[in-house]
């Protein structure tokens, strides 16, 4: 499967850090990615946009590089923003504020059905739901400092794509929302894979998500896997890339059975591909995948 995303490298030669922006141009539920070398006496601490903060982590899979992400909620209206790096120099506490524009994406609409019980549930799921709800909330906000990442990220499954990121949904005609994720069509029993290195912090059935799982990749990126049949993986098991985690089925708020994949970075929701390419395309490339494209 392709995926095509068009990056733009900002390379800040008047600032007074060296460090690159991926996009100063960013969708509402897109993401930008900065990249730093390392320097003598320079401590990289976070990036702060309004209320969110975003830590300033080494690059997985290069030793003389420091990254971080800007993620902007689906909810985010378009506006003139600046954003705000933090870091100590010699010991001294200075900042470097970087310009960005938050831009509409061109996400689409569309209607669905599904059980009467998924749109308007009871009272007695209520308390389910709530819980379920505070439950993930709590995992995302977690950040591990230990990354388990060291290759590039990969699909779930190879599957035709049913319904993009981002579309404004209404469900039966009166609840409206937004698709948190990417889903994938899939047969029930379709085999899922580990989209990367990780730890399973969450297995799962839930009331709206159905059979869930969640894998830490470490530093706040989370993937997450969505209405599936079966597990194959256990809370606490470390888990590589590619392996199967479970089977895909059609559990949860459904009109059949497919894989609904998403992503969390600092506990934002974002575009699952755009991340993907992101990381592929810039963080995870190993000194000499970009010695060969440069040339």
């Amino acid at each position: 499967m392709k995926i095509f995303l068009m990056i733009f490298f900002v390379k800040t030669l008047i600032y007074a850090l060296s460090f690159e922006v991926t996009n100063t141009n960013i969708a509402n539920g897109a993401s930008s990615l900065l990249t730093f070398d390392k320097e003598k006496n320079i401590v990289y601490q976070k990036i702060t946009l309004d209320k969110k903060s975003f830590p300033i982590y080494p690059n997985p899979v290069d030793g003389t590089k420091m990254y971080a992400f800007v993620a902007v909620s689906y909810y985010a209206k378009p506006k003139n923003k600046t954003a705000t790096i933090h870091y100590t120099k010699n010991g001294v506490k200075k900042t470097e504020k970087i310009a960005l524009k938050i831009i509409q994406g061109a996400y689409k609409k569309e209607s669905i059905h599904v059980t009467k019980s998924k749109v308007n549930p009871k009272k007695k799921h209520s308390l389910r739901i709530s819980k379920e709800y505070h439950e993930a909330m709590k995992i995302y906000a977690t950040a591990t400092k230990e990354n388990f990442l060291s290759s590039k990220f990969v699909l779930p499954l190879n599957s035709f794509i049913t319904s993009d990121y981002g579309k404004a949904r209404v469900y039966n005609d009166t609840l409206k929302g937004y698709h948190s994720g990417t889903d994938f069509r899939a047969k029930i029993g379709t085999p899922i894979i580990a989209s990367n290195d990780g730890r399973i912090v969450l297995v799962k059935d839930r009331f709206y998500s159905g059979g869930t799982v969640i894998i830490d990749h470490g530093q706040g990126i989370y993937t997450c896997y969505y209405h599936m049949s079966a597990f194959k993986v256990k809370q606490n098991d470390k888990i590589k890339k590619g392996e199967v985690i479970g089977f895909s089925g059609k559990s949860g708020r459904v009109t059949g059975p497919h894989l609904h994949f998403s992503v969390r970075i600092a506990g934002v929701q974002v575009d699952p591909l755009q991340f993907v390419k992101l990381m592929n395309g810039t963080l995870l490339r190993k000194k000499n995948e970009k010695k060969m494209k440069d040339k």
